[in-house]
């Protein structure tokens, strides 16, 4: 049988026109027995092949055994086949693992392994390439193919120098190499392929026939060429040669090659001989763990003591009976299946981190565990009654323990680098993310190449949201909205292809921090690369595909909230002597609820959107699970699967909680009767609908990858079977459907809500108790969240907080916290908040500031401060605690601009020589001051902008008030969140009325 030999995918980027699985679908159809996906020094896509060749697997034998037990059926189309009237597949294609290689010689070979050490060869010398260039690129030479080459298949391209190279191929690897025959499709195929007969015959090397296909099918020519214009940088139209001649580069039958190949059959019928030769697949990828074995213990002897010691720990009181049994059962199932290693191993990167003060968390299916929280990877408490350790998806399919840590964003790279430094980079890399066309890029990019205007481009990308969930007339109105006519036909062909292209991949990326580790060499299992981050590197993996070939990765993640509740504590711990960790804040304080009750969440973690300010008073959470819910609820996967509204309803008491079932009433008895798990769908669908753990597993990964081809409307009819089998309505069935189907846009899994709910409870009682500390440590964590500076520092003003501004003898880089003169703290911003500052350069006047700065030129010559970042600092009003005005400031600064001093004044110290006369500047008035304020900082602390045109507005609320700081929360005081903060002096009384004015105008 044939078998195509060197088939290229889109993951050779802006190339190939089909997708791995594409080539494999019709492969099926064609009755090609074995395909080789040979992408440009790389495998990136060929987990994608291997695991649809495996789907076409299953519906085949599904098919067989339906004949077998009931005789023959009618046309069967498998799952994910565009249907036909007649479509019957028998033939299931083999995945043949390879790489098309070409060196920097131009000299091109498809490699193919044949067994489990070539694979390990090939990985090596993709590898050595891709380690000597820069990412995306890949250096390799003669000598590297000579020294790897062992156990490959050669099939060499008779391109540029062939000849001299092949001969040293030969001289190597004997039998194993061979010469490529592919026709053009240009008239000339035969006289070309006459030629290369004779030119193997000389060489003593077989003929062997390939299509070299860019495309499963003809249709995606077009997509090729589109693809070519985009990798130019120029238009389809002035592709010229680069452009295919026509739709003939596409995957063939056998019967298709040998026309094309007639007088050369022989050639045909050795590329399934080679095929026969290559036995290797990926399913023999046996993926081993580190062992963690440490100082004569085994993993298992030494987990069971991290765990009971941190038991003790935990517990110094000692452990209740009930978590001691958990304990023991989850040790027991974790040892029945393997993975103490694993467990050792997210324990030893916490140890490091937390030796190093880093602050972090663990979340996942197996974080939220006695293990996990005996060990310090997770601070929440077992006892709050969440699931752990889901038996029907751990023990039943094997299913490898999930454990997200994240880590203080600032700090993440420390914990990169020493899981490189450990285990080595030839042992650890972190996963690629493919980067796939979506949206305003498939828009920006189809229809440049397409010829289309910049404005045309900039006015379609306004409409991309609504593409793809409407109907073409509905389409067709927006695009004569915004002026385009749906009727011509260049417009109509981009939006043909733009549709087409969506899903294709664009390049790879690194994943945000999922990390493999092996025991033996990671770059034998799959090749290594750089990616663009310095220091950094990256296997062409994606999460899914090392979930396909159960590889184990841990997640090391960076999160801004713990950066800020890390400076919390310290700053806890320096001020108050109070020293907190995530797992001994007093739990259960009913005050922060109260805060919470009333929405006064700004900063705290996961509930400071507009969205989740909104239901906060109406959820009124008053323990912590009801944060595990709230964090979970206010999602678009909750909000669309609409359960929001009966979980509201339930709480309140204004609609019944009833359960289809007693079965379902135990998976969904915590929620009221509403999924708003992942764990509950993937439940539901097990109890309800009869779904087994393999069906399961196919529904999760539909709803982890909703933004790829997995598409959980897939799953309906089945579902929708089950659940009428199993005795519920269709009604409730179909709702229920429509809830699971909602996670397609985004479910949140109730072991991860769990974990960032304590986050939220953390910070919120930060913020409860000690408002100017919570203030100080989010500042200081910037940039993240959804408020800027101004907006945190107006709330902890609105807490009572006394704010002081930015000073150049009492700030430093990060904002601080001083005495207030009354017993209690205050509020030092930082230089931080100065857009024009570095934190290299702040450091550098504080440490010359000895007992402060006596006037602006003393900063410039003690600290050597440049002269334009001496202009950043009067803008910033910095000097006002010398009693310097910002304009006057700002005039000496700008004297200073001169490299040095005159020499005449050379020897001069300070304070003294000759002084220029004092210029006479007009007084900046509050508008201005606040708008040079903002240009400089961001924020002002001496009013609001909107305050300025209150009397404009609003005539009838009058002057704001001398009194100028806001009342504290819960106050309903004239102007509440707009009171105006002015200067005493600012202010002047009538002589005759004593009523008082202010001077800059604005009142």
């Amino acid at each position: 049988m044939f078998a195509e030999l060197s088939a290229t995918s889109n993951f050779t980027f802006l190339t190939g026109a089909s997708h791995p699985e594409e080539l494999m679908e019709r492969a099926a159809l064609m009755g090609v027995g074995a395909v080789a996906i040979a992408d440009e020094n790389s495998v990136a896509g060929i987990v994608r092949a291997h695991q649809r060749a495996r789907e076409i697997a299953r519906s085949v034998e599904a098919r067989r055994a339906a004949i077998a037990e009931d005789g023959p059926i009618g046309p069967v189309c498998p799952e994910g086949f565009a249907r036909g009237p007649s479509l019957v597949v028998d033939c299931v294609p083999r995945l043949l693992p390879g790489a098309r290689v070409v060196l920097s010689c131009g000299f091109e070979v498809t490699v193919l392994p044949r067994d489990r050490a070539g694979w390990g060869r090939l990985c090596r010398l993709l590898s050595l390439g891709r380690l000597r260039a820069e990412k995306g690129a890949c250096l390799l030479h003669v000598g590297d193919l000579v020294e790897w080459g062992e156990g490959l298949e050669m099939l060499v391209h008779p391109v540029a120098e062939w000849q001299p190279v092949t001969r040293r191929l030969m001289k190597r690897f004997g039998s194993a190499v061979s010469l490529c025959a592919a026709p053009r499709y240009d008239g000339r195929d035969a006289a070309r392929f006459a030629r290369l007969a004779r030119e193997a015959e000389r060489l003593g090397v077989p003929l062997v026939a390939s299509a070299r296909p860019l495309m499963h099918h003809g249709a995606r020519r077009r997509m090729a060429d589109v693809l070519t214009a985009i990798r130019q940088g120029c238009r389809v139209d002035g592709l010229g040669r680069a452009a295919l001649a026509n739709g003939e580069q596409r995957l063939r039958s056998e019967a298709e090659m040998l026309r094309l190949l007639a007088g050369h059959e022989e050639a045909v019928a050795r590329a399934g001989e080679v095929a026969a030769r290559c036995r290797f697949s990926l399913d023999e990828l046996r993926y081993e763990y580190p062992s963690e074995v440490s100082g004569g213990e085994t993993a298992a002897e030494r987990l069971a003591r991290l765990a009971r010691k941190g038991l003790r720990w935990r517990y110094p009181s000692g452990a209740p009976e009930k978590v001691r049994g958990m304990l023991e059962h989850e040790l027991e199932l974790i040892g029945k299946l393997g993975y103490e290693p694993y467990f050792l191993t997210v324990h030893d990167v916490v140890e490091f981190a937390r030796s190093r003060g880093i602050l972090c968390q663990g979340r996942g299916s197996a974080a939220n565990s006695v293990v996990c929280y005996c060990l310090g990877v997770t601070s929440v408490s077992p006892e709050i009654g969440t699931m752990v350790f889901e038996r029907f998806v751990s023990e039943a399919r094997d299913e490898p323990p999930d454990i997200d840590v994240d880590f203080e964003h600032e700090r993440r790279e420390e914990v990169i680098q020493h899981i490189y430094e450990r285990y080595g980079r030839h042992r650890a890399g972190l996963c690629a993310t493919v980067i796939h066309y979506r949206g305003k890029r498939a828009t920006r990019e189809v229809g440049r190449a397409m010829g289309l205007s910049d404005d045309t481009l900039s006015a379609m990308s306004s409409q991309i949201w609504g593409w793809g969930s409407v109907s073409g007339q509905m389409m067709d109105a927006r695009l004569r909205e915004i002026g385009l006519d749906p009727a011509d036909k260049r417009l109509a062909l981009t939006l043909s292809l733009i549709e087409e292209i969506q899903g294709f991949p664009r390049h790879l990326s690194q994943h945000v921090g999922g990390f493999i580790i092996t025991e033996g060499r990671l770059d034998e299992l799959v090749p290594v690369e750089n990616a663009t981050m310095e220091d950094r590197t990256v296997i062409p993996w994606d999460k899914d595909d090392i979930d396909t070939l159960g590889i184990l990765k841990v997640d090391v993640l960076a999160l801004g909230m713990l950066s800020c509740i890390r400076k919390a504590f310290d700053l806890l711990a320096e001020h108050h002597g109070q020293r907190f960790t995530l797992a001994t804040l007093p739990p259960e304080d009913p005050k922060v609820y109260d805060m919470l009750c009333k929405a006064d969440s700004l900063g705290v973690f996961q509930v400071e959107s507009r969205a989740q300010m909104n239901f906060l008073p109406r959820m009124r959470p008053r323990c912590f699970y009801d944060l595990v819910i709230e964090v979970a609820i206010i999602r678009p996967g909750p909000i669309q699967g609409d359960m929001v509204h009966p979980f509201l309803r339930r709480r309140n008491g204004e609609e019944k909680v009833e359960f289809p079932s007693d079965a379902l009433g135990e998976v969904l008895a915590k929620t009221l009767g509403v999924p708003l798990f992942q764990e509950q769908a993937m439940q539901i669908a097990i109890i309800g609908a009869g779904f087994s753990p393999d069906e399961a597993d196919q529904l999760r990964r539909a709803l982890a990858t909703f933004k790829k081809l997995g598409r959980v409307s897939d799953f309906h009819d089945r579902f929708m079977k089950g659940m009428l089998r199993n005795g519920y309505d269709a009604e409730f069935a179909a709702r229920c459907f429509g809830q699971i189907e909602g996670f397609g846009s985004y479910g949140f899994p109730e072991s991860h809500a769990a974990s960032f709910a304590l986050l939220v409870y953390a910070s919120a009682w930060l913020k409860r108790h000690h408002p100017g500390i919570f203030a100080c440590a989010l500042l200081n964590s910037q940039p993240m969240g959804f408020y800027a500076p101004a907006q945190i520092v107006r709330d902890a003003r609105e807490h009572g907080v006394e704010v002081r501004p930015v000073d150049i003898n009492e700030s430093y880089w990060d904002n601080v916290m001083e005495p207030d003169g009354k017993g209690g703290l205050a509020l030092r911003l930082g230089f931080r908040q100065i857009r024009a500052m570095r934190e290299e350069e702040a450091r550098w006047i504080c440490a010359a500031r000895g007992n402060g700065y006596l006037d602006v030129a003393a900063v410039w010559r003690r600290a050597g401060v440049a002269p334009h970042l001496m202009e950043a600092l009067a803008e910033a009003d910095v000097f006002a605690g010398l009693g310097v005005t910002r304009r006057e400031a700002l005039w000496e600064a700008k004297a200073l601009r001169g490299d040095a001093p005159l020499p005449l004044f050379a020897g001069a110290l300070e304070g003294e020589g000759i002084v220029e006369a004092a210029a006479v500047l007009p007084q900046m008035s509050l508008g201005e001051e606040v708008v040079e304020d903002y240009v400089a900082m961001r924020l002002s602390l001496r009013a609001h902008p909107m305050a300025l045109l209150r009397g404009v507005l609003t005539p009838e609320a009058g002057p704001p008030a001398p009194a100028c700081l806001s009342p504290p929360m819960g106050e309903q005081g004239q102007g509440g969140r707009g009171f105006v903060r002015v200067r005493e002096d600012e202010w002047q009384a009538d002589p005759g009325t004593g009523a008082k004015t202010c001077r800059s105008g604005v009142a």
